[in-house]
């Protein structure tokens, strides 16, 4: 099933707007809520190819789409297309976070990041290379996890003390006992198998008081993927990004001992709830010298991420720089206890 979402005024396709978060025709200018757009102006039609293939009601234009693909643009003639079928059933989300960025804001907060590097190459800071910025809600699974955490360990308590002429060592040993009961809440991951997890993970966070209930017009205007991996796929990741956490809260319930030692350690950490949700993010297509590097925005928060190419001259006179100071600065100790002059 594709849906359009036409112009109530002049029957151009709208699109969502993600600085007045309404369906916005770009024809005339004309706003609408989301909530109370009426179904009179929703266009939907069936392709039995699931979609894969579909006409554009805009321009008669086939476009073939991947088999993830939930929402896109008629490369012809620019309509928003939502690819209804996709979202309905197991497939559909249960939450979703518009896009607060603008495609125009995007570039210039890229461009800003550009300029910031102070070990890139000058050619890259100067930030015209950009050849795609595209955006696109990535599905997530946010899960609610409960962790049951027992400890046990010894902890010893060392002290010093002098007696005459002697001096004492007096070490104290403790039985450690601990039993935690932790609720971690929408710890995400990505459940695209086309995107990059590292680049995902460092577009956290993301502020969840803009969540939404899902509804197809979010989508309209940018690019959506659903997930190829279900939640019980990726519960082991969510579990493995929250351990780093568990353990830290552990530690910081045992503390003044000069040392800890763990004799047992069982964590079970549970799912409670998760969540199919989309997240926005602007993905970032830059070329400089023969290459492509691809960097991501989170389209909420502005946040980039990526990796840019490194100057190596600017990093060997950074060196140089702060081999040169701390000459410097030891010769003015070497003066100052009663060195002599270079």
């Amino acid at each position: 099933m594709l849906i359009h979402y036409k112009c109530p005024n002049c029957g151009s396709d709208m699109v969502f707007d993600s600085n007045t978060g309404k369906l916005k025709c770009n024809s005339c200018g004309r706003e609408d809520d989301i909530e109370g757009f009426s179904d009179e102006f929703i266009t939907r039609t069936f392709s039995e190819e699931d979609g894969k293939e579909y006409h554009c009601k805009n321009c008669g234009a086939v476009i073939i789409t991947e088999a993830e693909t939930t929402a896109t643009t008629c490369s012809f003639c620019g309509a928003a297309v939502v690819l209804g079928d996709r979202l309905s059933g197991t497939m559909a989300p249960s939450k979703v976070i518009p896009f607060k960025i603008s495609k125009k804001q995007a570039e210039e907060a890229f461009k800003s990041w550009c300029k910031n590097g102070l070990l890139t190459p000058k050619g890259f800071m100067t930030a015209d290379r950009v050849k795609k910025i595209t955006g696109m809600y990535v599905p997530f699974w946010l899960y609610d996890l409960n962790s049951r955490v027992e400890v046990n360990a010894v902890g010893t308590k060392i002290r010093e003390y002098t007696s005459g002429d002697y001096i004492y060592t007096e070490t104290r040993y403790y039985d450690v006992y601990r039993d935690i009961n932790l609720d971690y809440i929408k710890v995400p991951v990505d459940a695209s198998e086309k995107m990059n997890d590292e680049l995902m993970d460092k577009l956290e966070p993301y502020n969840y008081t803009d969540l939404k209930e899902f509804k197809t017009p979010y989508l309209a205007g940018y690019i959506a993927e659903k997930y190829n991996y279900d939640e019980s796929r990726m519960l082991p990741r969510a579990k493995d990004k929250i351990e780093n956490y568990i353990q830290s809260y552990i530690n910081s319930t045992i503390m003044g001992y000069s040392s800890v030692r763990f004799t047992n350690k069982h964590i079970d950490t549970s799912k409670k709830n998760a969540y199919y949700t989309l997240l926005p993010v602007w993905m970032v297509y830059y070329d400089y010298e023969d290459s492509e590097h691809v960097f991501a925005m989170n389209g909420q928060t502005g946040k980039v991420v990526g990796k840019p190419p490194i100057s190596y001259k600017k990093v060997a006179a950074w060196f140089g720089g702060i081999a040169g100071f701390s000459f410097i600065i030891l010769k003015l100790i070497s003066i100052a206890i009663g060195g002599g002059l270079w």
